[in-house]
């Protein structure tokens, strides 16, 4: 049986990883990059000749010409974002209108999600997540309820205004009674976005069809994740996660695309760790080294603009991640930001009330209750920025990325050293690798 022309590009940790920058230099290879899930709450910035380009909703490979953009089934999407996304590209001269293509299954996202969202992370005594507040959760919560609108349904005008009515009673009354929040005005919802969904309806087709008939015709397609595996709402640090599979699992069921039809999964984790939002963070660092990672590697959310946190480089949860997605190769993000350290911890373990523990548990309260081990390894102290080349790193910099191989059970693939496109080390190994499954 030959290996599917396909693969899938996961974040190995809680997102931020620079799964944009990754899945922009790889699509060079693909026909078509489809996103799989999340909505505009995750933000992929991709840097080309130092020009900024920052996409929420629309996949990265529309930045590379004779490449299509899927946006899956999986995905919720926000018309107003979309439109205003679709827009600002267009602007800065990406062909969006000939290669972008909007899935009919698709959930929408609607002004009273942002408004129950918004109000229940804002409430007195309710558990904050760290949410985006853009609505995401309260569309799929009404996805699951089976009583979401889909894109297919935005384009029925009798069955968005029906719609809209009747989910502006409910969820008026519900903001109302729980929150205390102004009703929002279903007329002028209806007008504002019929007249959206005209302007979205030439990129909406059956995406599932043209993702399976894209590789029934030997065309190479990459699935492009948001979020990050411990962001799953299945897998993820449960409650503090997102509302979608943001694992690799996901490519399935957030396009429609069979799993005998997945070819390889590869998995985008940092040199270190970042979390944004609140939940645990076994390695999170709380002295200045922090500050001193932060301000070395930009840690600031691309949607949001807020602080990440920072924490060391911990194995045993990449491993759990490698396990959770089935991940073949990982791509090494900003080891460029190690560059000036003396020192560098690595957690190698967890304990646990003075036990050793190998996997991540299950509950917030076990995993709160980890005290990391660590390894310490020596800085490579030399500038490790724009290498292109392994053999080209520092030694010791190549010991620390042989360690993360040998510990984590995944080939390294790719090294980032810059958040240029440019800044791409690529190991012999994985360029075969996508040579037999992309044929570029």
């Amino acid at each position: 049986m030959t290996q599917a022309k396909s693969a899938v590009v996961v974040g190995a940790q809680w997102g931020d990883e620079g799964k944009g920058k990754i899945v922009d230099v790889l699509s060079e290879r693909f026909s078509v990059v489809a996103r799989y899930a999340g909505g505009h709450n995750a933000g992929h910035t991709v840097i080309i000749d130092g020009h900024k380009f920052i996409l929420q909703l629309v996949p990265c490979g529309v930045l590379r010409p004779g490449c299509r953009g899927v946006i899956g089934n999986g995905v919720v999407l926000d018309p107003m974002a979309f439109l205003k996304e679709t827009g600002r590209l267009r602007e800065l001269g990406v062909d969006v209108d000939a290669r972008l293509f909007v899935s009919n299954r698709a959930q929408v996202i609607l002004p009273y999600h942002r408004m129950i969202e918004l109000a229940a992370e804002s409430a007195p005594g309710r558990q904050k997540i760290g949410t985006t507040s853009r609505g995401i959760g309260p569309a799929y919560e009404d996805k699951m309820a089976r009583n979401g609108l889909r894109v297919v349904d935005l384009l029925n005008p009798a069955l968005l205004k029906t719609h809209i009515e009747n989910a502006c009673g409910e969820k008026n009354a519900i903001a109302h009674a729980l929150f205390g929040t102004e009703p929002l005005d279903p007329a002028q919802m209806y007008e504002e976005y019929a007249q959206a969904a005209e302007r979205i309806r030439p990129y909406v087709t059956d995406t599932a069809l043209l993702l399976n008939r894209a590789l029934a015709e030997n065309q190479s397609v990459m699935f492009e994740g948001a979020q990050g595996t411990l962001l799953d709402i299945d897998h993820g640090t449960y409650p503090f996660v997102t509302s979608s599979s943001a694992s690799a699992g996901g490519a399935c069921t957030g396009t429609g695309v069979g799993p005998t039809c997945i070819g390889t999964v590869i998995g985008v984790t940092k040199a270190y760790v970042t979390r944004v939002g609140e939940g645990p963070f076994p390695t999170e660092i709380h002295d200045r080294s922090a500050d001193v990672l932060r301000a070395r590697g930009q840690e600031y959310g691309a949607v949001t603009g807020r602080p990440r946190r920072c924490g060391w480089l911990d194995l045993p949860l990449l491993r759990y991640s490698n396990q959770i997605n089935g991940t073949e190769w990982l791509v090494v993000t900003k080891l460029d930001v190690l560059d000036d350290l003396d020192e560098i911890s690595v957690c190698t373990g967890y304990e646990i009330d003075g036990e050793k523990c190998d996997s991540l548990p299950a509950d917030i309260r076990g995993i709160e209750s980890i005290r990391p081990v660590y390894t310490k390894l020596r800085g490579w102290k030399a500038s490790t920025e724009g290498v292109r080349a392994f053999d080209d790193l520092p030694k010791l910099a190549q010991d620390y990325l042989r360690f993360m191989e040998s510990e984590s059970g995944a080939r390294i693939g790719i090294v980032s050293t810059g958040p240029d496109r440019d800044q791409t080390l690529e190991l012999p190994d994985f360029r075969d690798a996508m040579q037999r499954i992309a044929g570029r």
